[in-house]
């Protein structure tokens, strides 16, 4: 009996060892692994650059004739000329820059169907860049974008209180866009936010020593 005891413990202790598989529960890549933000690129692109560009570019604008002009109106007339240059000027480079890849995307889809014999393509692209669609997603969001530094200046008749708002409105702003373009991109946030801030911060700081110093310089 001791020697069976001795057997039974034998075979418990090193037999007894059976991996245990879970049949059916393999893990599944979830949603969001299955994105391919690649694709999100071409009108992201757009998107957030015109954005940033809109908020910036025409803060910066608003924020140096106010540095030289105290009048609400110089500000707004500024700020409203800036937008529609600025979205003009997005949209118009956004389609010629996007037409051209496009022109280029096509001509080699098709050296590579006169390549094969039946006269199918290999390429693995899946979906060619639209001009159009670029340049109405950089100059909408140009806009927006412009907007809110003109907003935030509109109803605030003290100067200094006025361009106060102005700064930090577009800095929240930054930060906001800065956020959505990560999360849509699926990059870090906050390194996303932190550097469209600093780059934001610059560009205003820049168009409003420059401007003082330009209309020092005429006195």
């Amino acid at each position: 009996m001791a020697n069976l005891g001795a057997r039974t413990n034998g075979i418990s202790s090193n037999q007894v060892e059976i991996p245990i598989h879970a049949n059916g529960v393999e893990s599944k890549p979830s949603e969001e692994s299955n994105i391919d933000y690649s694709q999100r690129a071409q009108w992201l692109r757009a998107a957030v650059l015109g954005a940033n560009d809109g908020l910036v570019s025409v803060a910066s604008l608003m924020m140096g004739v106010g540095g030289v002009k105290k009048d609400i109106s110089a500000m707004l007339v500024a700020g409203f000329a800036g937008l529609v240059a600025g979205a003009c000027s997005m949209a118009i480079g956004e389609f010629v820059s996007v037409y051209t890849q496009y022109d280029i995307e096509v001509t080699q889809l098709k050296r590579e169907r006169e390549a094969n014999n039946n006269g199918e393509s290999e390429s693995l692209r899946e979906k060619l860049p639209n001009p159009f669609q670029a340049a109405m997603a950089s100059a909408l969001a140009f806009s927006v974008g412009a907007l809110v530094p003109m907003l935030a200046a509109v109803f605030i008749r003290n100067h200094k209180i006025r361009m106060g708002v102005i700064g930090g409105a577009v800095s929240l702003a930054l930060l906001v866009f800065g956020g959505i373009g990560a999360v849509l991109g699926n990059t870090p946030v906050k390194k996303s936010c932190f550097r469209v801030l600093i780059g934001g911060w610059m560009a205003m700081a820049i168009t409003f020593g420059l401007t003082k110093l330009a209309a020092f310089a005429e006195l």
